[in-house]
């Protein structure tokens, strides 16, 4: 269990690590800032590819088998990227290594359910809480460090030391068994491509619509559509099956259905709050990649002295309320978040973070447990699919609609403050006075002018983007709120229905 949640930690670690290199990375390869993107881009395409597969592969290959290959893979992959030698080799690279990567999320949430014993899952839910939650918030940071000091191949190598102990741990703790190669005869191969190829271009269109201005781009409306049909047709195929690829029917199971949508929402505020913030810090408070993460890890490391305690917390308060009380505290920081003004920068984050560092392991340790408490013990592969894909699509969406509403609010906002920056006003004119005086011309201080309505015009778009998050937080905690409770005694025990 320790190897596959190491395996989990250093996928979800490098969804992240490369925000901070990004420029660096660019310029190492001779790339645009637009085709950079696609660095990032290219390993969520694979990794959401591959985590609803993962249920049928275990099936197939046997968790040991599955695991040991794929970790293997996401070394080697690891390896080539540090070698890319131009943006198209690491836009494969990485593609490999999210493929690869994309696997051991889900394995590590299936071993849970189905391998710990009934009175230890809940601290099995809170190490897998620890990756999901404290990978993404050090991610930055980590990679930023490592840029600066050692160079951008270094969050490659990293990966290659616990990679080696994470092979070490499966082979000795997990039990060989044969592989099942007659399930080939009656696989669902359809459903296979009309998921991949569903999620892959729904994710490049949510990745990509906003740097190519949504429908005006042919490229994304096609996408779009053939996401749609793809997903649609994958949908049927399903539920006309009798074994299908992935058992959609216990998203009719009241609290899975509910906890799905509170996934959802968690992904967005997970993270569009870690979208949001480095892009606010850097763009208005001029924060370098360092500056920004030693502000991101006042919500991340905190978790780890957290995230122990809550299993213990359990055995007194019902996971529903402390779930919903995660949501809101997180929810609250958010909303809390939306009060920027030029002074709001790294010091008045601390307690916010703070804030979010408290609520994040309520939620991410509880959400597993109140999902799957009243599922079947061979819905676990289903159950981890679904789970992980709708948190991480949730993610995709939020940082879609964030980037969108920051575009247009911010347009909307300098518009509305144009309007007062006239000639006529009296104050406009002492401050081009004042400016004037500074800056020894008069052009030059319009352009300082229209440089401050700019920004204040970002700041409030900002305002509006963290409030945002806020209210799909509050509507998860609603929907926690209408699951049924645990049943007595299972406090303690996710998936021992």
């Amino acid at each position: 269990m320790m190897s596959m949640m190491l395996g989990a930690f250093m996928a979800i670690l490098d969804i992240q690590i490369t925000n901070s290199s990004l420029k660096d990375i660019q310029g190492a390869l001779s790339a645009t800032l637009e085709e950079g993107s696609w660095i990032s881009t290219s390993y969520l395409v694979a990794e959401i590819i591959m985590i609803p597969m993962a249920a049928w592969l275990v099936q197939l290959l046997s968790v040991r088998r599955l695991a040991t290959w794929v970790s293997a893979a996401f070394i080697i992959a690891s390896l080539l990227c540090s070698t890319a030698w131009n943006l198209e080799s690491m836009i494969v690279f990485r593609a490999l290594q999210g493929f690869t990567g994309g696997a051991l999320i889900p394995l590590a949430f299936t071993l849970t359910l189905i391998k710990l014993p009934e009175h230890h899952r809940a601290k099995g839910m809170a190490m897998f809480a620890m990756t999901a939650t404290f990978a993404p918030s050090i991610g930055p940071t980590l990679g930023g460090w490592l840029t600066e000091n050692w160079g951008w191949e270094y969050i490659f190598y990293i990966n290659v030391p616990p990679g080696l102990l994470l092979i070490a741990g499966l082979l000795y703790g997990l039990e060989k068994k044969p592989p099942h190669w007659e399930l080939l005869k009656s696989t669902d191969y359809a459903g296979i491509v009309t998921l991949g190829v569903g999620l892959g271009c729904l994710q490049v269109f949510l990745e990509e619509g906003h740097r190519k201005n949504w429908l005006e781009s042919m490229l994304i409306v096609n996408l779009g559509s053939i996401a749609v049909v793809s997903l649609i047709c994958f949908v049927i195929l399903q539920i006309s099956r009798p074994n299908p690829l992935i058992n959609l029917g216990i998203l009719r199971n009241r609290n899975f259905g509910l906890s799905s949508i509170a996934s959802v929402g968690l992904g967005m505020g997970l993270y569009g709050s870690i979208y949001l913030l480095p892009l606010y810090l850097a763009q208005i408070q001029n924060y370098n990649a360092l500056q920004i993460g030693e502000v991101i890890m006042w919500m991340g490391v905190p978790q780890l002295f957290i995230i122990p305690l809550i299993p213990k917390l359990m055995k007194v308060v019902p996971p529903k309320f402390l779930c919903a009380l995660g949501f809101g505290l997180f929810g609250l920081a958010s909303l809390l978040s939306g009060s920027l003004n030029l002074d709001f920068s790294g010091p008045q984050f601390d307690y916010l973070q703070l804030i979010r560092a408290l609520g994040q392991p309520l939620v991410m340790v509880t959400i597993s447990m109140i999902a799957t408490v009243y599922l079947q013990p061979e819905d676990a592969g289903s159950a981890s699919s679904l789970f992980n894909v709708l948190r991480n699509l949730g993610g995709a969406v939020g940082i879609a609609l964030l980037a969108t509403l920051l575009d247009s609010r911010a347009k909307v906002y300098f518009d509305y403050l144009r309007e007062a920056v006239v000639p006529s006003n009296p104050q406009v004119g002492e401050r081009l006075a004042l400016l004037t005086n500074t800056l020894g011309s008069e052009t030059a201080a319009l352009g300082k002018l229209s440089e401050t309505v700019h920004q204040q015009a970002m700041i409030m778009a900002y305002n509006d983007a963290f409030h945002a998050v806020g209210i799909m937080l509050c509507i998860s905690m609603l929907a926690i709120l209408l699951t049924r409770a645990l049943p007595p005694g299972m406090h303690d025990s996710p998936a021992a229905h």
